[in-house]
């Protein structure tokens, strides 16, 4: 076989939010590159519609584990039952807008819950129940949203991805010595369900696809192979890195 620095042949790989967008894609695209893949989602049809696309010809037994990661319990249930892994991509996330005269303590509890207080748990979980071998590396998906740009309504999310950053970076520094890396990538508008859900119209699309120096939106595999990159050891000399992949938009 020929020389490829981003397989992830003889990796074990996490993926949390699999079961659509970013986190299946990044599923079946880690599974191409040789990855034995686990993933786990909320909804049962979804999740295995992601696990029927893996791709099996490096001869992975790849598996599939329904959890609802909104509570303490289920990050620790989970964590707990893992293999140890050399690799785990985060993906699980929500959007809630509101204005931020609007803003009250429920919504904001859930979007930081689901957004940054998981990932960060079940990444302390791995951690303290040394799920995480030496060498392994873990993937935050973040934003640009709120860490690098703002948009009127999305407050609330942009300070749930910006303690996710934080998070991440903390983690790279106190784990760099037992060799453990810690990165997050941050896309900017990418094609996901949300385009079929008609929740913006093709006048917003357009206008807003007009910003990107790229002249697109982004694509799911556009992030899922930014995170084979930071899971592979061609970043094996990359810690505490937000990786932006977003078409040019915060060059404007």
């Amino acid at each position: 076989m020929s020389y490829n620095p981003y397989s992830l042949e003889n990796k074990t790989v996490l993926v949390t939010g699999a079961s659509s967008g970013i986190g299946r894609a990044t599923a079946i695209e880690c599974s191409k590159m040789g990855g034995t893949v686990i993933i786990t989602g909320r909804n049962k049809e979804r999740l295995q519609e992601t696990y029927d696309a893996l791709d099996g010809s490096f001869g992975q037994e790849h598996q599939q584990v329904i959890a609802d990661l909104s509570t303490e319990e289920a990050v620790h249930q989970l964590a707990d039952n893992m293999p140890v892994l050399d690799g785990v991509s985060l993906n699980a996330g929500i959007v809630k807008t509101l204005p931020i005269k609007f803003i009250n303590g429920e919504a904001l509890s859930e979007v930081l819950n689901v957004n940054m207080v998981c990932p960060v748990l079940l990444a302390q979980r791995l951690l303290k129940k040394k799920k995480l071998q030496r060498g392994s590396s873990v993937v935050f998906t973040s934003s640009i949203g709120g860490v690098m740009i703002s948009t009127v309504g999305n407050t609330m999310y942009g300070v749930s991805k910006g303690g996710l950053n934080a998070f991440m970076k903390g983690f790279a520094l106190e784990m760099a010595v037992n060799g453990i890396r810690s990165n997050s990538v941050n896309p900017g508008f990418v094609a996901t369900s949300i385009l079929s859900a008609g929740k913006i119209s093709e006048e917003q699309l357009k206008e807003n696809m007009a910003k990107y120096p790229l002249g697109r939106f982004g694509k799911p595999e556009d992030i899922a192979h930014a995170i084979i990159f930071l899971l592979s050891d061609a970043s094996s000399w990359v810690t505490g890195h937000t990786l932006v992949v977003d078409g040019g938009i915060i060059l404007k």
